[in-house]
């Protein structure tokens, strides 16, 4: 399959789902069966194939019929264990968190460098905060959707804000300088620590993407 920007942006969308915090909508979804099987459309014309055994043999089966309910709240639940905690995240979902961490540092939100950072890149290609929230723009959610926002630009599905002018290159350096170091280590973090194969899989997928821009 030919992979294009429309079927990138569509991965990216997926799995910016998966990592911000669940919604019913997604859950209906991987109880229906229609979220494995979007997953697996998309590795494929992604060219992903070597994705994990785990995706592959449909880990996720074990929700399939499952009451929408019971799910829903069972990965609230995990979700809030895992990314938000009680006082500090048992897995920072922050890239700037995580790259101060890696320097010996004590994470902060919004001020720290890398998270300033992002928030400059976003806000030049014409991404903000939504209004509805104060979730940090170095969200592993909201960089997957960031990304998902170029590959619908480069797809010309989406056109940018008056006045914007995004380069070229966007893409490729937002995935190579701010994403591609940070999803690895939040990735192999979420494998170790989940106890639900839903987060478990979809961070085998993140493990499975490339150092380099898809």
């Amino acid at each position: 399959m030919e992979k294009t920007w429309e079927s990138k942006a569509a991965l990216y969308e997926l799995l910016a789902k998966t990592f911000l915090f669940t919604q019913r909508e997604l859950i209906e979804a991987l109880v229906s069966g229609e979220y494995h099987d979007a997953l697996i459309e998309l590795l494929e014309k992604n060219g992903l194939q070597e994705a994990p055994a785990d995706v592959k043999t449909d880990r996720l089966s074990r929700y399939s019929g499952s009451d929408v309910d019971e799910v829903f709240h069972a990965l609230r639940r995990e979700y809030t264990r895992l990314f938000i905690g009680v006082r500090d995240p048992l897995i920072f979902p922050y890239a700037g968190a995580w790259y101060a961490l890696n320097r010996g540092q004590k994470p902060l939100l919004f001020v720290g460098k890398e998270s300033m950072a992002i928030e400059r890149f976003m806000r030049r290609c014409g991404v903000v905060q939504p209004e509805e929230t104060n979730e940090p723009l170095d969200h592993i959610g909201s960089m997957l959707e960031f990304l998902m926002h170029l590959g619908l630009l480069k797809a010309g599905l989406l056109q940018p804000l008056e006045g914007i002018e995004i380069p070229d290159n966007a893409y490729e350096e937002f995935y190579e300088n701010h994403l591609s170091g940070f999803i690895r280590q939040f990735a192999k973090k979420t494998i170790e620590l989940s106890k639900e194969d839903f987060f478990i899989v979809a961070a085998q997928v993140l493990c499975a993407l490339p150092d380099k821009p898809l």
